[in-house]
């Protein structure tokens, strides 16, 4: 009997396999991030902030690491911290612990570790030996988001350069099956004098797979370093076009994740790409902006700085850091609902100091106000207004909303420190069209009037662009400044 409705069904034998299984089973959705363990060390005798427990520093290291695997694609599988006196000269964390990390790194599935310090070559060697498992460090991490990330030329170039410089020490050799020796190359033997055992064109001592390694390695970076220098004055020839018309730089530097791309393309407008992964930003972006006075400066964005970067890092980003180093004004973007962010500040701070920026003038700007509740944003305003008194009080905006850039715009106009703004009456003739589009450009038109076959302004120019197009020559008499003059 068939019911009608239903489709009609044929039986198959069970012994049939040429139709397909009538059960299907459900799709799943299969992650292709590769799974790590991530393992943290905290120092009990480490210097820390005042009123911070012991290990605390360290805890929220391991927690920047989570951000950090996250942004190379990983997925955490687990974590694992420890508090030592002093590290393990072959191991970091010690033998009993190693085997700890293996049970978990087993128990969890991942075969990869992550370790938050730098790990020396001989306890990477260790403890991949130890665990059996693939093992990096916080550097090897760092550098891998970096080539991820990397667009520009030369940036590629730096990172690459990066990772060959960190892997050189870290290549190690299995005694005679790395080595290209055919035979023995010793006299004596039967058969007459030179006889050896290896084949012809391949006697001798010979050259180590690891020697040739090493030697392509070399060769590598200096061919990139030769490149780099190549890039390098290309973008200085870049910059001195620039500064053809002198327009001020303004950079912006923090922390990672202070929402730096989000403040740049509030300023600027731009399109600048917005993460909340870390290191989004790596290659230099530039543009150009008009301040309240009119004044027109270059706004450049720039990598998000982190704690613990090795020195040979910073290179990986020397773009960027040329900007700060070239800034007339450095803005120090700061995310003021990290509740550690002083602590992040004082890290900035650090890499500041190292690139020999820290005596340049510099506007603080606590960014994301928004995430704030009204007690909090009560008590950093507050704070802002106490420190104002010293000459140094932050800016607080929220580039997502809106919220204090035109107050911002407002500051970085008083604080630019170079190419003040001058006020002149010229009486310009009609002939110099240039010399009148690059006031109406460049500065500030107050008043204008038609005078015979000349132009009378009264303007606000910058000092710079006064003296370059020579407008004392035109300056009404008794009315240009004495400075210029």
């Amino acid at each position: 009997m068939v019911v009608r409705g239903e489709p009609r069904q044929k039986c198959a034998s069970p012994h049939d396999d040429s139709r397909p299984n009538p059960v299907t089973k459900a799709q799943h959705q299969v992650s292709t991030a590769e799974r790590a363990l991530l393992v943290g060390v905290g120092w009990k005798r480490a210097p820390r902030f005042p009123g911070m427990p012991a290990g605390e520093q360290g805890r929220e290291s391991l927690t920047e690491l989570m951000e950090l695997a996250r942004s190379a694609g990983a997925e955490i599988a687990g974590t694992v911290f420890q508090m030592r006196d002093a590290a393990d000269a072959a191991t970091l964390v010690g033998r009993g612990k190693l085997d700890e990390i293996r049970a978990e790194a087993t128990a969890h599935k991942a075969p990869l570790i992550i370790f938050d310090s730098n790990l020396s070559p001989m306890q990477q060697r260790n403890i991949e030996e130890a665990t059996e498992r693939r093992v990096i460090d916080r550097t090897q991490l760092i550098l891998d988001i970096f080539a991820r990330h990397a667009r520009s030329r030369e940036g590629q170039l730096q990172v690459e350069l990066a990772q060959l410089n960190y892997m050189l020490p870290r290549l190690t050799g299995k005694g005679t099956a790395m080595s290209r020796l055919g035979g023995k190359s010793g006299g004596g033997g039967a058969g007459g004098a030179g006889g050896g055992t290896g084949r012809i064109g391949v006697r001798g001592p010979g050259e180590k797979k690891l020697e040739t390694d090493r030697r392509r390695i070399r060769d590598r970076v200096g061919k990139i370093q030769t490149s780099i220098d190549e890039i390098r004055k290309q973008r200085a020839l870049r910059r001195e076009a620039r500064n053809a018309v002198p327009l001020g730089t303004i950079a912006l530097v923090g922390y990672t994740n202070a929402g730096k791309s989000t403040l740049f393309n509030a300023l600027s407008r731009a399109e600048v790409l917005v993460s909340s992964r870390m290191f989004a930003t790596l290659d230099p972006t530039i543009r150009a902006l008009r301040l309240p006075s009119n004044r027109r400066v270059l706004v450049s964005d720039t990598v998000g700085f982190i704690r613990d970067l090795p020195k040979g890092l910073l290179t990986a980003f020397r773009a960027t850091l040329e900007e700060v180093q070239e800034a007339a004004l450095v803005l120090h973007v700061s995310d003021v609902s990290n509740p550690h962010h002083h602590e992040l500040d004082e890290e900035v701070d650090k890499i500041l100091r190292e690139l020999g920026v820290d005596g340049r003038p510099r506007l603080r700007v606590l960014n994301k106000m928004d995430r704030l509740t009204p007690e909090e944003r009560k008590a950093i305003t507050n704070g802002a207004e106490r420190s104002a008194g010293a000459g140094g009080a932050p800016v607080l905006v929220s580039a997502l909303t809106g919220e204090g850039v035109e107050e911002l715009l407002r500051r970085m106009d008083a604080e630019m420190p170079t190419d003040p703004l001058v006020t002149l009456s010229i009486r310009l003739p009609l002939a110099e069209g240039r010399t009148l589009a690059m006031i109406h450009a460049l500065g500030r038109v107050l008043h204008s009037e038609i005078d015979d076959s000349h132009m009378r302004l009264d303007a606000e120019v910058p000092a710079s662009i006064a003296k370059r197009l020579r407008l004392k020559e035109y300056a009404v008499e008794e009315t240009f400044p004495r400075s210029l003059s």
